[in-house]
């Protein structure tokens, strides 16, 4: 377990940080008087996901792999942040929908009537907690995917060859 101690971390770390935004989001009015510019402001958290996944896999690189680390071991070790945050959404998502902001479904709900999104059935679908945790389990595979596989890419760093050091020729 302690082979997986950085990812436990930064899993744990992520789901703070979207805690952190939520409040944030709500303390800003974004679920309730600003509601109509939600979708818009909430995107930009997709900037600070991709920053936590650098810096987890700088961590990973730097703490774990000796400052050396392939685009596989860098995706792996994405990949378990990854399960750490779909493992934790759910609670996130209770959290968030019951503490944070209780309130959101229903005036959601209510603006999506109200612009001609969807009708009151399809919007008290769409608009609940059980629909929520689902997507945001969802979401959070797909993108932490993507996202790990792209920071591995930019994270990774080759082990020197000993015999290639630099103005010299190895020996056959």
């Amino acid at each position: 377990m302690s082979k997986y101690r950085i990812e436990i971390k930064w899993a744990i770390i992520f789901s703070v940080i979207m805690i952190l935004w939520m409040l944030g989001e709500k303390i800003l009015g974004l679920h309730d008087k600003y509601i109509a510019d939600h979708s818009f402001y909430t995107s930009f958290f997709a900037i600070v996901a991709i920053g936590i996944y650098l810096l987890a896999l700088y961590d990973k690189r730097k703490k774990y792999h000796n400052g050396f680390m392939s685009w596989q071991e860098g995706f792996k070790s994405g990949a378990i942040i990854t399960l750490g945050i779909v493992i934790l959404s759910p609670f996130i998502q209770l959290l968030i929908s019951q503490v944070i902001t209780p309130d959101y479904f229903r005036n959601i709900t209510e603006y999506s009537i109200e612009a001609g999104e969807m009708n009151r059935e399809e919007a008290e679908i769409y608009f609940s907690l059980r629909n929520y945790i689902m997507q945001s389990m969802v979401w959070a595979a797909i993108t932490g995917l993507i996202t790990a596989a792209i920071a591995a890419l930019i994270l990774r760093r080759k082990v020197p060859n000993p015999n290639q050091v630099k103005g010299t020729t190895p020996y056959r």
